[in-house]
């Protein structure tokens, strides 16, 4: 077994305070960088080292299963492999599945694995014709009613403040709502929220099981509580019952899920819930040079809950540039040049990421990397020649390649995908529909960029030839990722893109907390780089729309602190 004292000897002050309040409720308030899964992880083994932990008795709770494994392997590590280190939605899971026979009498019904196809099935026996990103957004509306434990009449009352697709009503939706739920219930089905729903009600009905649940599990360690449901929390709440031993891990500038349900009340208000709560505080940054911990500091100054980080080593580094291109693929190319100088100087590909807003501005940045020899991997999401709304496209524009010859491209090109919901206007909500117009509009860019003369023949088959090249690389590769994806993770050299009005904050956050949001968002993207951040943005878009603006972002950066941040023209 472990020692004891050794796994605490390496951690700091606060970290040790973490480590060693092992009862009762605990609350890290843990900025990014500052080693938080290393403190609850050596918290645990270390409770579990000195016996005052029985490993399966403890259950470390997460959101993603990805982080679930990493605190698995780390535990594993450091000796305290029993322990159970799941989702919440894992954990319910199973307690559902082995309660139900006794609870409800019978198997479990099934797990639905995608809602909007049993929402087509509603829409259809309520006679509403809905493309398929309306259904996908639809989707994300249940499962936001569904996490803030509203039922469908409560969700009535929020619909004036919820984004619906432009095409559906406010009562075509509470229909889709209520025949979604007969479709499935009449099908012995249930979608994943209704896991946790399911848990919630058997442990509040069923005194008996909450009984020999909270006999299996004593202690509750729960990491990125800033992302924390209603209903998440509900769950918590019924398995801690009468108990507080419970530690509870996050940050409130990295609250970026606000828009499916998360809230970041739950952590900064811990400290009112439980009177006797030990709050300790983790700002001192393990991962970023001074110039990029200042950066970070100054974009959150003075926002609710923002923690203050100090660099733990005064590395030095190159003061943040933020650089200024006259349109999108000026932008792509330059970083995609700089990139490749700084791969020639020895870093390593792997070491360096491109964060950007939406998934389509990948295009672009991929070409252009290519372009100059360098490898591609896309974290997070699909590839953007993967994506079904550009299949449609590509396969369209094949057809139409075979019949139409004298065309110019550009007409040619915007006949079809407006055939596919393309407009010049961009659709003012966030979601699916916004996504694939993202999509569409990223090939019509492709297009405009085409050299002067550049048949339709010629433009889908460059398209294709581009297409059967984007297999997963096999070797060192830049990063390229959204920055809700990027949370988690760091590199050594990281370009933030796409900073103007619009894109960040994105031009439907219009009300001042999901203009909050995107400020969390981009703190998210400053914080993932070790020694280099580069940050730019394009007065224009690909050959259409007016002058953009730099977001509001940089220019409060500017403002606050002259010279903290730096500006250039390329």
């Amino acid at each position: 077994m472990t020692d004891a004292a050794d796994l605490i000897a390496g951690l700091d002050e606060q970290q040790r305070l973490a480590a060693q309040r092992l009862l009762g409720p605990v609350c890290l308030l843990a900025g990014a960088g500052t080693g938080k899964t290393r403190a609850i992880t050596h918290r645990i083994a270390y409770g579990v080292a000195t016996g005052v932990y029985a490993p399966s008795r403890v259950m470390a709770l997460t959101f993603t299963s990805r982080a679930a494994a990493e605190l698995r392997g780390r535990l594993r590590a450091l000796g305290a492999g029993g322990v159970s280190a799941r989702t919440f939605h894992a954990s319910a899971l199973s307690q559902l599945s082995y309660f139900w026979p006794q609870t409800m009498g019978g198997q479990m019904p099934r797990l639905l694995d995608s809602k909007a196809k049993l929402l087509a099935h509603a829409a259809e026996s309520l006679r509403l014709r809905i493309d398929t990103a309306s259904l996908r957004d639809l989707s994300a509306e249940i499962e936001w009613r569904k996490v803030s434990r509203l039922t469908v009449e409560q969700y009535a009352a929020e619909l004036p403040r919820r984004a619906l697709p432009q095409n559906i009503t406010a009562e075509q939706a509470l229909d889709l709502h209520r025949a979604y739920e007969d479709i499935k219930d009449s099908r012995r089905q249930i979608d994943f929220e209704d896991v946790l729903l399911a848990t919630v009600g058997m442990l509040e009905l069923e005194p008996r099981v909450a009984q020999q649940v909270r006999e299996q599990y004593r202690f509750f360690v729960v990491d990125e509580f800033q992302d924390v449901s209603p209903l998440q929390h509900d769950l918590l709440e019924l398995w801690l019952g009468d108990r507080n031993d419970l530690c509870v891990v996050g940050d409130a500038s990295q609250t970026i899920y606000s828009f499916a349900g998360a809230s970041a009340d739950y952590l900064l208000g811990f400290g009112s819930r439980y009177d006797d709560a030990t709050v300790v505080r983790l700002e001192q940054n393990y991962r970023s040079s001074r110039q990029i911990v200042d950066t970070a500091n100054q974009l959150m100054r003075g926002r609710p809950g923002a923690l203050h980080l100090h660099p733990a080593v005064e590395s030095s580094g190159p003061v943040p540039p933020v650089v200024e291109y006259p349109t999108d693929a000026g932008e792509a190319r330059g970083i995609a040049q700089t990139i490749a100088d700084e791969i020639r100087s020895g870093v390593k590909p792997e070491d360096i990421a491109v964060l950007y807003r939406v998934n389509v501005q990948a295009a672009l940045i991929e070409r252009a990397l290519a372009d100059v020899g360098v490898t591609t991997r896309i974290h997070g999401s699909a590839r953007f020649f993967d994506l079904r709304e550009v299949k449609e496209a590509l396969m369209m524009l094949k057809g139409a390649s075979v019949s139409i010859v004298d065309e110019p491209l550009f007409k040619t090109v915007s006949d079809v995908l407006r055939s596919l919901g393309w407009s010049q206007e961009a659709p003012e909500q966030r979601g699916a529909i916004r996504d694939r117009w993202e999509s569409l509009n990223a090939l019509m860019g492709l297009a405009e960029a085409s050299p002067p003369g550049t048949t339709l023949r010629a433009f889908v088959d460059e398209l294709f030839t581009r297409q059967a090249g984007q297999h997963e690389p096999t070797m060192a590769a830049v990063t390229l990722a959204t920055l809700h994806s990027a949370k988690g993770l760091e590199w050594r050299s990281v370009y933030l893109v796409g900073l103007s009005e619009g894109l960040v904050p994105i031009s439907y956050a219009q009300t001042p907390e999901a203009v909050d949001e995107e400020r969390r968002l981009l703190y998210v993207g400053i914080t993932r780089a070790r020694e280099r951040l580069r940050l730019s943005w394009a007065r224009a878009g690909q050959g259409r729309g007016g002058e953009r603006r730099p977001s509001r972002f940089l220019e409060e950066l500017r403002s606050r602190t002259p010279g903290a941040v730096g500006s250039s023209r390329d």
